[in-house]
């Protein structure tokens, strides 16, 4: 028997010389590179968050409402219950009046509309919502609710400002995931005689239904950050209130009103807020990624 032929290497069988395994390190080097560098930034913020920001956490500072002394050394200045109560009040409202609509609003693209001109068209001005700067969505409710109505700040206008934030999220993240639906299980349900209606329905929203949680979430998270609409229209009132129709509180709007004081315990107290709320948008994260691999793992 003849002794077999020694395997070939396999640089040269697929062609990698020695200059394109050096461009292929180099290529890694520089990737590589770039990703520490897109680190650093975000790693310096946690670090400073965590370190300025515990200082400030305590069981008073959950349960008590911000106070107005804040010119006084030592002096008691509040928590921040009516930021945190506020926030969750205004998403919420905001959560109920984009989520329905942006999911309807996709429905109709994907299984109604698909290529017509008028798709096309929403399609087109959802895209340009989703880059519009969030200050521009609070100077509209300021300008068609506030000054157009003669009115005061609420916090339902600060939620309708938040949901036109979200409506382009949830529609092009909703739209994704219902294109992703096969289409095979849609024409076995028209072909077994059910009503488009009720394929909608009994199938294609089931089946989208946690990826299309992940999207919503990740428009909560968003809103939930968000300062100038809040601003323009919710106002920055101390005390804590259940009545969306009244000033309203928020996370974001405390931050940028107590980072700006002579005071180094208000300052400190920002420094805690943006930790409970970067903590908030972190969990809501975290739950669309459960969610996400959930659904992939069905």
């Amino acid at each position: 028997m003849s002794t077999p032929a020694p395997t070939a290497d396999l640089s040269a069988r697929f062609g990698l010389t020695a200059g394109r395994r050096r461009k292929d390190k180099f290529a890694r080097g520089v990737i590589l590179a770039a990703t520490i560098l897109a680190l650093v930034p975000l790693v310096l913020i946690i670090y400073y968050l965590l370190k300025k920001g515990l200082g400030a956490w305590s069981s008073s500072f959950f349960t008590t409402d911000p106070t107005g002394n804040t010119f006084f050394k030592n002096s008691d200045i509040g928590g921040i219950k009516s930021a945190i109560l506020g926030t969750i009040e205004m998403v919420a409202l905001a959560s109920l009046i984009s989520i329905p609509i942006g999911v309807g609003v996709a429905l109709w693209l994907v299984e109604y509309g698909r290529n017509s001109w008028f798709a096309r068209v929403v399609r087109f001005f959802v895209d340009v919502l989703t880059g519009v700067p969030s200050i521009v969505f609070g100077l509209f409710i300021y300008i068609v609710l506030i000054i157009g109505t003669g009115s005061s700040f609420a916090g339902y206008k600060g939620s309708l400002a938040l949901s036109l934030l979200m409506l382009p999220v949830v529609i092009r993240s909703a739209e994704v995931i219902l294109n992703l639906v096969p289409a095979g299980l849609r024409e076995s349900a028209l072909a077994l005689g059910a009503p488009r209606w009720k394929v909608i329905m009994k199938i294609v929203l089931p089946t989208a239904l946690p990826g299309m949680v992940t999207g919503v979430l990740l428009a909560v998270a968003r809103a939930a950050g968000e300062t100038a609409p809040l601003l323009f229209t919710a106002g920055s009132p101390k005390t804590t209130t259940y009545n969306l129709s009244e000033f309203m509180n928020s996370l974001p709007v405390q931050i940028y009103n107590d980072v700006n004081s002579p005071s180094t315990e208000v300052v400190n107290r920002a420094w805690g807020a943006a930790l409970t709320l970067v903590t908030m948008i972190l969990i809501l994260n975290l739950i669309a990624r459960l969610i996400s691999r959930r659904s992939r793992l069905a």
